[in-house]
C-alpha cells in the first residue's frame, strides 16, 4: 500500500494513473490532494492526470525510467545498503574539488562506469568529486542544466540505485561527492509545473523566461519543493554538499532569502546525521552576502565559484581578451585575483559599463571556489576546447601551480590533470525540432561576442558531438600526458604536506608581478610560488635558507640562492624543511 500525494491547486480534479486505472484523489488542505493505493508499493509506476488530462510525471516523481515523459516509479530509499556508516564528511577548507560530467566520464557513461575511475581520483589525491547535474533531463545524453524532474536520478545514467552505488563506492575510497542542482529555472521540454500549481512567476524574468516563483501567492510550497529537493539529496543519497547553478538568477524579496532558508535547513540535517554538509554556488555579482552568516545578515552558504579568478588567469596566460574576457588580461589584474579570488570589488568593468561587486573584507579563502577551467568555462567555447588546446604545456603547469598553491578551494575539471585533448562542447537530445534548431541558434548567437566563426560552432543534437567530449582513458600513460599527470599529483601531495598551502587566510598572501618581464612571485607564509611567463629566462632571488620543493620543467636550477627559471615555467620554495601535515 502507498498513500499518494501531490500538491496540485491549479486543477480541479487529480487523479492518480496506476496500471491502466484512474483512481480519483482527494482535495485536503492548501491545494494538496490524497490517494491511497492498496496495491502500489517500491517499483510500482505511476502518474497523475489533472482534469482528465494526459497522465503526467509525479513532480516530486524519484525515478523516471523511461524518461520524462514517461511515468513515474515509486522507490524505496531505505531497502539499499549503504556501507559507509563511518564515513564522516569533509569540510571545504583545504580540500580539492573534481568536476565531472556522468555521461562522458567513462565509456558506458553511467553511474557504475565512473565508480572504475574512483581509483585514478583516490591516486591524484583530490578531496571530492562534484557531479554535473544528474537529475532527470531530456533525452538521455545532456549536460543536465534543462532538467525537469528534480528528484529523480537520470534514467540512462543507472538511476536512483546506480547513484548509490556511485556515492558509496566514492566514500568508500575517501572521496566526498558533491550534486550539481539547479532552482534558477527549469528546462524547456517535459516541464509540466505549472499544470500543477504557480511554481513559476510571469512578473519576473530570467534568460529561461519566467522566474521561479519564491516570493508570490503560492511560493510556500515553491520553497517547500525546492528545500525537500536539496535535502533529499543529502539524506537519501548521502551527498556531502551541493553546489547551486546561478543564484544570481534567483528573484526573492522575501524577508529570508531562499538560500538562507535552504542554508539552515542543510545544517539542521548535518546536525542530525552527525556528518558535514555545505552548500556552495555560482554566482555572476561577486556578493560576499551569500557567504557570510546569516547573524550578519547573509546567507550562509559555504562558498562561492569566483569566475573572475579563472578569467583573470585564462586571459593572462592565453592573450585572448574578448567576449567576457575583455575585462582582463594585464598581470596586475591576475595578481589581485590571486590575492582576493574577486577582481572587481566596488569598482567599474569596463564591459558591464557598471561598478561590479563587493568587498570580501573578512573572508578566507575557503569561501572562494576558482579552478583553470571548468565545464562552462571549456563548453561555452564554440568548439569547447580545453585548456590544452589553447595553451603550451608550460603554460598548463603554470596555471596548475597558480591553482594548487592558493588559498582558495581549486576545483578541477575532468581529464585537466593529463591535459586531455577531448573537447568539451555543450550537447542536448531533444525531441522537438523546433527546440534544436532554437538551441544552435541561441549558441551561435552566443559566440558572436568572441568573433568565432558561426559554423565552427557543433550542432548540439548531433550524437557525434557528445561521442567526441567522451574522455580518452589511454591517455594518461602517453607521453605529453604522463608528465603533466605527475605534475598535478606532485602539486595535491604537496598542498597536503606543507601546511602553509592549505591556509585559508588571505591577510597572509602577497603577490607583486612585473608586466613588462611577465615575472609574477606569491608568498604564502614561508612558501613561495615564483612564475616566469615572460619571453626571457629569468633570475629569481631566493631567501637564503628557502627548499626548492617542486619545479615545473627541468630546465628551472638552483644556484645558491639564485633560481634559474625559463620562460613558461614555475618554482615552488618554503623557507624550511616542508613541514609535515600529519603531525609527524
Amino acid at each position: 500500500m502507498h498513500e499518494f500525494g501531490v500538491w496540485a491547486p491549479v486543477p480541479r480534479r487529480v487523479d492518480v494513473v496506476l496500471d491502466g486505472r484512474r483512481l480519483p484523489m482527494r482535495r485536503t488542505q492548501a491545494g494538496w490532494w490524497t490517494c491511497r493505493g492498496d496495491e502500489a508499493g517500491p517499483g510500482t509506476d505511476y502518474a497523475f492526470s489533472l482534469d482528465g488530462g494526459p497522465p503526467r510525471a509525479d513532480p516530486r516523481s524519484a525515478f523516471q525510467p523511461a524518461g520524462i515523459e514517461g511515468p513515474s516509479r515509486l522507490v524505496d530509499h531505505a531497502a539499499f545498503g549503504w556501507t559507509d556508516a563511518q564515513w564522516p564528511g569533509i569540510t571545504l577548507a583545504g580540500s580539492v574539488i573534481y568536476e565531472c560530467h556522468v555521461g562522458t566520464f567513462s565509456v558506458s557513461g553511467t553511474f557504475d562506469g565512473a565508480i572504475e575511475h574512483l581509483d585514478h581520483l583516490a591516486d591524484l589525491g583530490v578531496d571530492a568529486i562534484e557531479l554535473l547535474p544528474v537529475a532527470e533531463f531530456p533525452g538521455d545524453r545532456g549536460w543536465g542544466y534543462d532538467g525537469v524532474n528534480l528528484f529523480a536520478p537520470h534514467h540512462s545514467y543507472g538511476g536512483p540505485d546506480g547513484l548509490k552505488r556511485l556515492v558509496d563506492a566514492a566514500h568508500g575510497r575517501g572521496l566526498a561527492v558533491i550534486a550539481d542542482v539547479i532552482y534558477n529555472h527549469l528546462g524547456p521540454a517535459g516541464n509540466y509545473l505549472p499544470e500543477f500549481g504557480p511554481y513559476f512567476s510571469a512578473s519576473r524574468q530570467t534568460s529561461w523566461g519566467d522566474a521561479v516563483n519564491f516570493d508570490e501567492p503560492g511560493s510556500d510550497e515553491v520553497r517547500r519543493f525546492v528545500i525537500d529537493n536539496a535535502l533529499m539529496w543529502l539524506r537519501d543519497y548521502h551527498f556531502d554538499g551541493l553546489r547551486l547553478d546561478a543564484v544570481h538568477a534567483i528573484a526573492d524579496d522575501s524577508a529570508t532569502n531562499i538560500l538562507a532558508e535552504l542554508a539552515a535547513g542543510v545544517d539542521a540535517l548535518a546536525a542530525s546525521v552527525g556528518r558535514s554538509l555545505f552548500v556552495t554556488a555560482e554566482s555572476e555579482p561577486n556578493d560576499p552576502r551569500l557567504v557570510r552568516s546569516r547573524d550578519d545578515g547573509g546567507c550562509g552558504l559555504a562558498a562561492c565559484w569566483a569566475d573572475e579568478w579563472h578569467h583573470a588567469l585564462h586571459a593572462t596566460l592565453t592573450g585572448e581578451v574578448t567576449g567576457y574576457y575583455q575585462d582582463f588580461g594585464p598581470l596586475p589584474l591576475l595578481a589581485k585575483a590571486l590575492s582576493h579570488a574577486w577582481v572587481f570589488q566596488d569598482c567599474s568593468a569596463q564591459r558591464r559599463q557598471r561598478v561590479r561587486g563587493g568587498p570580501p573584507a573578512g573572508l578566507t579563502g575557503a569561501q572562494f571556489v576558482v579552478c583553470t577551467q571548468n565545464h562552462d568555462q571549456v563548453g561555452n567555447r564554440a568548439a569547447g576546447e580545453r585548456s590544452s588546446a589553447l595553451m603550451s604545456g608550460g603554460r598548463l603547469r603554470v596555471a596548475a601551480a597558480l591553482l594548487l598553491t592558493s588559498p582558495f578551494v581549486p576545483l578541477l575539471f575532468q581529464g585537466e590533470e593529463w591535459g586531455a585533448t577531448t573537447p568539451f562542447p555543450y550537447f542536448t537530445d531533444h525531441s522537438d525540432p523546433a527546440l534544436c534548431q532554437a538551441v544552435l541558434a541561441g549558441r551561435q548567437r552566443e559566440f558572436a561576442a568572441f568573433g568565432w566563426d558561426r559554423e565552427d560552432v557543433p550542432d548540439p543534437q548531433d550524437r557525434w558531438t557528445f561521442e567526441r567530449a567522451r574522455l580518452d582513458w589511454a591517455e594518461p600513460a602517453k607521453n605529453g600526458h604522463a608528465g603533466l599527470l605527475a605534475w598535478y599529483r606532485e602539486l595535491i601531495a604537496l598542498r597536503r604536506r606543507v601546511a602553509a598551502l592549505t591556509d585559508p587566510s588571505l591577510d597572509r598572501s602577497q603577490v607583486r608581478c612585473d608586466q613588462d618581464a611577465g615575472t609574477l612571485v606569491v608568498r604564502r607564509g614561508p612558501v613561495v610560488v615564483a612564475s616566469n611567463l615572460g619571453t626571457r629566462s629569468w633570475t629569481f632571488r631566493a631567501d637564503p635558507d628557502a627548499v626548492l620543493l617542486a619545479a615545473s620543467d627541468p630546465g628551472v636550477r638552483r644556484r645558491q640562492q639564485n633560481v634559474l627559471l625559463p620562460p613558461d615555467t614555475v618554482a615552488v620554495l618554503t623557507a624550511a624543511p616542508a613541514p609535515r601535515g600529519d603531525g609527524s
